[in-house]
């Protein structure tokens, strides 16, 4: 039995990493094969990904781009009512910052819009592994000129406040209890990737042949009552291993507690990020999500002033 505290870390790292990297390091969080990273392992991961249509992962990854285009354009293209994509108006056109998984499925609804071409026809340029099954390099005929360019994280930041808010994405891992993740996944405009205990087996080398639980901050360490859940604890893992042997881990899994450890990830714009302090840092929040919330808070604010006033 492993006993660890509840942590979080930006991933400022991956701000910086090809879209690649970033997809294969999140999305190898689900099963915990991060050991299976190397120079040469994210564009397969990927394509494997984007073939399989594993939506959730292609989520991980948002683009900003700018549009020179036409009023009837931008029309035709709010026409379709674009889900989960983030569009303002700007000089010339549009600003447009949507999830690789928001521009495959907008293809696939609406590839005869203009700017919907435009868009994917750019980016699928750039990075055809992306959209596999769904895009095909293509000479377009006749239709007037549309302009795209993909602004880079530090031109976004340098954006008017209330776009800054609305196109700046920020991702953020956690290592929490499963109580505590029950309640971040309910905030529906973020993108999450967990650790699967439905995959995971956690008596293999690699976890310790162990399973790893949070420390619960209701309780001192020196007291009957951790010396309770500690037992709790101790006989779950007991329990689960023994399942193992005879069973698989997505069956073994259903006698695992909350206080179990996992690690996810929530990835949204700074306007949710604003959200979720506000709620999950109140007296009223759950105490051992304000025990990464507060400082995460507190970290954020730090780094836009004023957008966090």
């Amino acid at each position: 039995m492993i006993v660890v505290d509840p942590s979080y870390e930006i991933q400022d790292d991956l701000d910086r990493a090809s879209l690649t990297v970033r997809l294969e390091a999140c999305g190898r969080i689900c099963y915990k094969s991060e050991e299976k990273i190397s120079e040469s392992s994210a564009l397969p991961f990927v394509k494997k990904i984007a073939e399989h249509g594993h939506n959730s992962v292609m989520e991980m990854a948002v683009v900003t781009l700018r549009l020179v285009c036409t009023s009837q354009q931008i029309t035709d293209l709010l026409g379709c009512q674009p889900k989960f994509l983030f569009v303002d108006r700007v000089e010339n056109g549009l600003l447009v910052t949507g999830s690789i998984r928001t521009f495959r499925e907008l293809y696939l609804a609406f590839p005869e819009i203009a700017l919907v071409q435009a868009m994917v026809d750019f980016l699928g340029a750039s990075h055809p592994y992306l959209f596999e099954g769904v895009w095909q390099s293509q000479k377009r005929q006749g239709g007037e000129l549309i302009g795209v360019e993909k602004i880079p994280l530090e031109e976004v930041e340098q954006l008017a406040s209330n776009l800054v808010l609305r196109h700046r994405f920020l991702g953020v891992k956690f290592i929490v209890n499963r109580a505590v993740t029950h309640e971040i996944v309910r905030h529906r405009p973020c993108s999450f990737l967990q650790e699967s205990q439905r995959y995971c087996r956690y008596s293999q080398d690699k976890f310790g042949n162990q399973v790893t639980f949070v420390r619960p901050l209701f309780f001192a360490p020196d007291s009957a009552e951790y010396q309770l859940w500690q037992q709790a604890m101790e006989l779950t893992e007991d329990l689960y291993l023994q399942l193992l042997e005879t069973s698989t881990p997505q069956a073994a899994r259903t006698v695992l507690p909350n206080s179990c450890k996992t690690e996810i990830i929530v990835y949204c714009n700074l306007a949710e990020w604003k959200h979720i302090f506000r709620l999950r840092t109140s007296p009223a929040a759950e105490p051992s999500m304000r025990e990464v919330m507060i400082p995460l808070a507190a970290e954020i604010e730090k780094r836009y002033p004023k957008l966090f006033m």
